[in-house]
């Protein structure tokens, strides 16, 4: 793991646009290099034979647990933020590797203030790392 770089604080939506690069063991997404992946969003289905999966309300990705995160206890409907290794994976949603997962349910606007979160880090750090690279 390369922990030069960043987790980016993204969107489901913005992921769909990242494309392996093999020479750097890592994900570019516009020109922004990073390996791990910063979510949140709700938990829509957790375990059993089923998949953990988060709606951050751009779309769905799958979490993929360690026994540590495995054994607590999560809920469907709780508000997580998550950080993870991102797998792209063709046919199928998402995979996030998780490193970190927390449950924010109990915070006032979570989800407004993400979304201004994400907006405020693509405008201050992606955005002109994109306008580079184009």
């Amino acid at each position: 793991m390369d922990y030069s770089l960043a987790a980016v604080k993204v969107l489901n939506s913005q992921l769909r646009d990242a494309k392996p690069t093999p020479s750097q063991n890592a994900t570019s997404l516009g020109g922004v290099l990073f390996q791990r992946a910063w979510l949140q969003g709700v938990l829509i289905s957790c375990g059993g034979d089923n998949p953990v999966v988060l709606d951050d309300g751009t779309g769905l990705v799958e979490l993929r647990l360690s026994s540590d995160f495995a054994t607590r206890q999560w809920k469907l409907g709780m508000y997580l933020m998550v950080v993870g290794v991102y797998v792209i994976r063709t046919g199928e949603i998402p995979l996030i590797k998780v490193h970190k997962m927390v449950d924010l349910s109990g915070s006032p606007d979570r989800e407004a203030m993400w979304y201004l979160e994400v907006m405020d880090a693509y405008r201050l750090f992606y955005e002109p790392l994109i306008q580079e690279f184009s």
